[in-house]
């Protein structure tokens, strides 16, 4: 009888547990994964400054990031005029030939359909979120000036 119990304890707890997950509203990092179709648009975007990360699936380094690049894009969510993109470049090779991407993971910030800067520093969220935002200061203080 306490065998039958606890199995029944179990399964029920299984159940509860998932039937929870489901109802919780997913944590899905602010990173919009651009292809062919929306790459150029999305970094033409006005006033959008644009840090997108070039990765391939079987790049020992890429891999090596583990979630790093869904942790940031966290951290960048509230940022006005900040977006953070990816880009697989086993599916889109026209779109990482076109940006000049030639090395894996490749960190570069776009403006007005231009790439501006690419990133070689450390990589953890607080040396990515320091140079994006300095990039985007320098570009907004740039567009003022042209004013």
């Amino acid at each position: 009888m306490d065998l039958v119990l606890m199995r029944y304890l179990c399964v029920a707890s299984i159940i509860l547990f998932s039937l929870v997950c489901v109802s919780l509203p997913p944590t899905r990092a602010e990173v919009i994964t651009l292809t062919g179709e929306t790459f150029t648009d999305k970094v033409k975007e006005k006033d959008t400054v644009w840090f997108v990360q070039f990765c391939v699936p079987w790049c020992k380094h890429c891999k090596n990031l583990g979630t790093l690049w869904e942790d940031f894009g966290k951290a960048m969510e509230g940022e006005d005029e900040i977006e953070i993109g990816q880009v697989d470049c086993g599916l889109e090779k026209e779109v990482c030939s076109k940006a000049d991407i030639h090395s894996y993971p490749t960190f570069k910030v776009f403006y007005d359909g231009e790439g501006v800067a690419k990133y070689k520093g450390k990589r953890d969220i607080e040396s990515l979120k320091s140079f994006v935002l300095d990039e985007a200061e320098k570009l907004a203080e740039h567009q003022l000036a042209r004013e």
